[in-house]
């Protein structure tokens, strides 16, 4: 391989230039081999037929309350302002802001529950629109995780370790089938928060990264302000032909730069610089909702024509799913409630509720539910026991790690069914636990990755998102 490039560049190659190429060519070998075929293809072949060809993640910041939306716990309510039983509270790892309490006072869910839909899945009456597609989602009620703390926890899920550094799931999921969109990115990120922004959790960068991957698999974010992507529109006086024409210069220079040294990051620029261009007539063209019927419209809620609310980040995910796009997450802030529980809860439900709800019944109309993936997830739970501040009892709920409830709906996984299950406190996991890790490996097992089977060399190792962890839940599986 060494003589190979000596041959090649005899007449000018550098000290630097060859061992520049030299490394990079073996790492683009190894990329090149994953699932035998050139990583920069378009669409590559999965591990076995996938069941969701699309996911939608979203990420609920702050951690949803268990307790009060997804699993009734009666006894909560018969005991009220009576501790949790230190039997069933065990050794279990609290956050410092309550490890240290004296009392762990029962609190019940804040509003009544309903049983909804056919299969008569018990929800919370502050989400009667999710309770409208119950005979369409699997709620799962046993997940758990080691963090206590936000950002871990979003790390964690998101990435596969709690430390930042390492590849976010959109990105490992483009890396692994390669995308179907020529004029949208594969990997899509919208933001929002509650209005009043009671939650102070930041959205990192990470949470989207590409870590150690190759940077074209890093997601790109829309912003809700100004334009959705930075840079995108041409300057005040540069034409759409006179940036073509720049483009082609500086594609032919990357080229010439990339057969030097055989940097995949030289490719990226180069795809990243055509996607940009493709991207001034694909991107307002998404966020045109001129063609929307009304009726989908109301659907999705009064906010859903506010930028930078949840409910416009729903329909623009809907429409980058139609595109092509392979994996959206929307990432909404304001479930973090310690201190304003009464207050907060019920409108962050109005907020999330109906948005959520629409976009499932908008990709069944579609057509498009049954191989698109829609996850509804927060890094943790909240405590059944009451959080108290001077003054205010009981007010809020801490952390809570061992137990908390997800949803999902299409892609592959049994609608209307209810998985695992908690003690009476919502405190334990009595039936079918499902780890972080096994969450990871169930979602890539339904786009048709064997999740011990997508790795990427990095620092001596081989790498994945579950780590050395994981196991398919089949249960979830239709």
């Amino acid at each position: 391989m060494i003589a190979d490039l000596i041959h090649q560049n005899s007449q000018r190659v550098t000290r630097r230039q060859l061992f520049g190429r030299a490394s990079a060519g073996v790492g683009t070998a190894a990329l090149a081999s994953l699932l035998g075929q050139d990583t920069l293809a378009g669409v590559k072949p999965s591990h076995f037929a996938p069941k969701a060809k699309r996911v939608v993640l979203l990420w609920q910041g702050g951690g949803p309350s268990h307790i009060d939306l997804f699993d009734h716990k009666p006894i909560l309510a018969k005991q009220a302002g009576e501790d949790i039983p230190a039997s069933v509270r065990g050794d279990t790892r609290l956050s410092t802001m309550s490890a240290n309490y004296s009392n762990f006072p029962c609190v019940p869910a804040i509003k009544p529950y309903k049983r909804f839909g056919e299969c008569g899945m018990e929800l919370s009456s502050m989400i009667p629109k999710t309770g409208s597609i119950a005979d369409d989602i699997c709620l799962v009620r046993s997940l758990h995780t080691e963090a206590v703390n936000h950002a871990p926890g979003v790390t964690f899920f998101l990435t596969g370790a709690q430390i930042p550094g390492r590849p976010s799931m959109g990105s490992w999921l483009t890396y692994g089938l390669g995308s179907e969109s020529e004029n949208l990115p594969s990997f899509v990120v919208m933001t929002s928060s509650d209005e009043g922004r009671t939650c102070g959790q930041l959205f990192f960068d990470h949470y989207w990264g590409s870590g150690f991957l190759p940077s074209r698999y890093q997601g790109v974010r829309l912003r809700s302000a100004g334009e959705p992507v930075p840079y995108l529109s041409n300057p005040p006086g540069v034409s759409r032909e006179a940036r073509r024409s720049l483009l082609d210069d500086l594609g032919q220079m990357n080229r010439k730069h990339l057969e030097d040294y055989g940097d995949p990051e030289t490719d990226t620029r180069i795809a990243q610089y055509e996607m940009a261009f493709r991207m001034q007539t694909s991107v307002p063209e998404l966020t045109d909702f001129s063609s929307e019927h009304p009726k989908v419209m109301e659907r999705y809620g009064p906010k859903v024509m506010q930028k930078g609310s949840y409910a416009n980040n729903c329909l623009i995910a809907r429409r980058l799913l139609e595109r092509g796009t392979r994996f959206v997450q929307l990432m909404h802030s304001g479930w973090d409630q310690h201190s304003n529980l009464y207050t907060q809860l019920e409108e962050q439900c109005r907020d999330t509720d109906a948005p959520s709800a629409a976009l499932v019944m908008d990709l069944k109309e579609r057509g498009m539910l049954e191989d698109t993936l829609v996850i509804f997830a927060g890094e943790f739970g909240r405590t059944p026991f009451g959080q108290s501040r001077p003054g205010r009892p009981n007010a809020g709920r801490d952390h809570f790690g061992r137990a908390f409830s997800w949803w999902m709906a299409g892609g592959g996984v049994k609608a209307g069914m209810t998985y695992g299950k908690t003690d009476e406190y919502g405190w334990n996991i009595t039936e079918k636990p499902v780890h972080v890790h096994d969450m990871q490996a169930t979602i890539l097992h339904l786009a048709g990755i064997d999740h011990t089977k997508l790795t990427y060399r990095y620092q001596g190792r081989q790498f994945r998102l579950t780590d050395v962890h994981g196991h398919v839940q089949h249960g979830i599986l239709a």
